[in-house]
């Protein structure tokens, strides 16, 4: 084969370099240039991702908590065992609501963080039902008292039932004047009202002064005890001032105040 003339060796190396960049130039078919850059995985570990309890929910990846402890359980519903509970008093108020006493009451039984039951009249709820959601807004329970405050004894069957089932819905009765029998108890157990009287008579509706019904309080004060006052049926300021003065010395003895399971 004859060699091309030595001049033109330069010209043929130049066609080839251009050819070379060209070719390098010009997209592939198989170019990848729109696709998406592969995503990076954190290296953080669990900071970054959740990881699967044994029942299959995501659990989470931040320090566990310590368990909180649950409140003291309170006692049942129904537990008549009020001696069991250890120093605690059942402080109870009959004749009620009356519009000027019943919220001073009130207001002395938050300030000790108090507990209590009213025993209620039909005839003033009728008047005044805005305090019985009063009282039981505030966590205090509230029993029947009757309709009208008749003693129960002197009524004939009939009327015993019809003064107790207009009075107000409750799991309690106490009698007027505690004045029962067993034909009264037969007919509470038979509307299936636990019958309530007291363990201690503070004497409080015969207004014989602040000093002698804090002395009743006082005095009477043992573990179970139930308590006998007033905020109806008539001027009550000896009953709301013995009551703030006997509850500040008995909370220091280590008294707490539990309303009745009614």
């Amino acid at each position: 084969m004859t060699k091309p003339p030595g001049k033109l060796l330069p010209l043929v190396a130049a066609l080839l370099c251009g050819a070379v960049l060209a070719q390098a130039a010009s997209p592939s078919k198989h170019s990848t240039a729109s696709a998406k850059p592969a995503s990076h995985t954190s290296s953080h570990g669990l900071l970054s991702t959740s990881t699967t309890s044994k029942r299959g929910a995501p659990s989470s990846t931040k320090p566990t908590q310590p368990a909180v402890k649950p409140p003291a359980s309170k006692p049942p519903v129904d537990d008549w065992n009020l001696t069991g509970h250890g120093k605690v008093l059942y402080l109870t108020f009959d004749d009620g609501p009356q519009h000027e006493w019943t919220p001073k009451i009130l207001q002395v039984l938050r300030k000790h963080n108090a507990q209590a039951t009213f025993f209620v009249i039909g005839i003033q709820v009728a008047q005044f039902p805005e305090l019985v959601a009063a009282e039981r807004a505030a966590g205090h329970h509230v029993g029947n008292h009757t309709y009208d405050h008749k003693t129960l004894t002197h009524l004939p069957d009939a009327k015993v039932r019809q003064e107790i089932s207009q009075g107000i819905a409750s799991k309690c009765l106490r009698p007027p004047e505690g004045a029962t029998n067993a034909k009264i108890q037969a007919i509470a157990a038979a509307d299936h009202l636990h019958e309530v009287l007291w363990d201690v008579d503070t004497k409080d509706w015969e207004k014989p002064g602040t000093a002698h019904i804090e002395h009743a309080i006082m005095s009477g004060a043992r573990p179970g005890a139930i308590i006998l006052m007033h905020d109806g049926g008539g001027n009550r300021s000896q009953t709301v001032a013995a009551l703030d003065s006997a509850l500040t010395k008995l909370t220091k003895l280590g008294y707490t105040y539990r309303s009745l399971p009614c």
